[in-house]
């Protein structure tokens, strides 16, 4: 049985199997957090693992651990030095840089990342971009500028692309902002999940396709989308907000028009470290079974934890 028709079959799924411990002592510029975990096969058993680690300022950087599955999943220690670091002063990414996904073409990767600046009238500007790495060499940015600018179609933010390629054409879903509405405590973002189309994983064709919308008063932040093509439907886990996270489920024909079915997802945990709230999958196959990668408490200031699909 695939990993898909075993979710399509188990109702709630997901069998929790713990924080995975993290070694960042080599890397002194990673003081808190280990948020938004990306997985890159290196075969076998053995995936490198990218996460977006905070410093002292709480500025992001991406690292790189590498994450072994065997009866006991285990972390690498992360390497010294960032996978890519923060952009240069007045720069869309001169405050943070955040993981997004991670996609291979040809001899090229493509590391799509969320860029952060500090705001005024608001806390934070967003901004989708990707670094290249070619013939295996390091990540370097495609561009001083971002990939996904804002534009009539996304006026307030870009963030957090997830890419698929396959029958000739790149297809992106990515968060993009509806508004900043001022509440009691401050501005408040409102940003749901949008879809673009692009020939070569650097021009975007962006038409304001929604994905993922708000379906109650209470929802104001969908993030971190993560797609899988399986033989019968696209899947999509994300991120959605109320008053904490939780990990939700949808489904698609065409990866186009979504049906939500949020009881598929994950919720808040029984360990302390989940206990409040759940976020940012990454889902992943190996061994012939699915698992996922999440964050805890705090938007990953917690650790990251494993889960698998469970057969009914």
């Amino acid at each position: 049985m695939s990993p898909s028709t075993r979710l399509a079959r188990s109702g709630q799924g997901w069998r929790r199997l713990g924080r995975l411990a993290l070694d960042t002592s080599r890397a002194g510029w990673a003081a808190t957090h280990a948020a938004l975990p990306v997985v890159e096969p290196l075969g076998g058993d053995r995936f490198a693992l990218y996460l977006s680690l905070r410093d002292r300022d709480g500025r992001a950087r991406i690292g790189r651990s590498v994450l072994t599955m065997s009866a006991t999943p285990r972390l690498d220690a992360l390497d010294p030095n960032p996978v890519l670091d923060l952009g240069p002063l007045g720069a869309f990414d001169d405050s943070g840089v955040t993981t997004s996904c991670l996609v291979t073409s040809g001899r090229d990767r493509f590391l799509y990342y969320t860029g952060w600046s500090r705001g005024v009238t608001v806390p934070f500007y967003l901004t989708a971009s990707v670094a290249i790495s070619q013939d295996e060499g390091p990540f370097e940015r495609w561009s001083l500028a971002p990939l996904l600018e804002r534009s009539a179609v996304d006026p307030f933010l870009t963030a957090s692309p997830f890419v698929l390629v396959g029958h000739g054409r790149w297809r992106m879903w990515y968060v993009s902002a509806t508004e900043w509405r001022q509440i009691e405590s401050g501005p408040r973002h409102y940003y749901h999940i949008r879809y673009a189309e692009s020939d070569d994983g650097l021009h975007w064709r962006r038409e304001g396709q929604v994905s993922m919308d708000y379906e109650t008063p209470d929802e104001h932040a969908f993030a971190r989308p993560w797609v899988m093509h399986d033989a019968d439907l696209y899947r999509m886990w994300f991120a959605l907000r109320g008053d904490r996270y939780r990990i939700a489920l949808a489904e698609s024909h065409d990866g186009v028009s979504w049906t939500r079915r949020d009881a598929l997802g994950l919720t808040a945990g029984p360990e302390e470290w989940e206990s409040e709230m759940v976020e940012y999958p990454c889902v992943f196959d190996w061994d012939s079974r699915r698992f996922m990668l999440y964050n805890g408490n705090d938007y990953g200031r917690s650790g990251v934890g494993l889960a698998v699909l469970e057969d009914s």
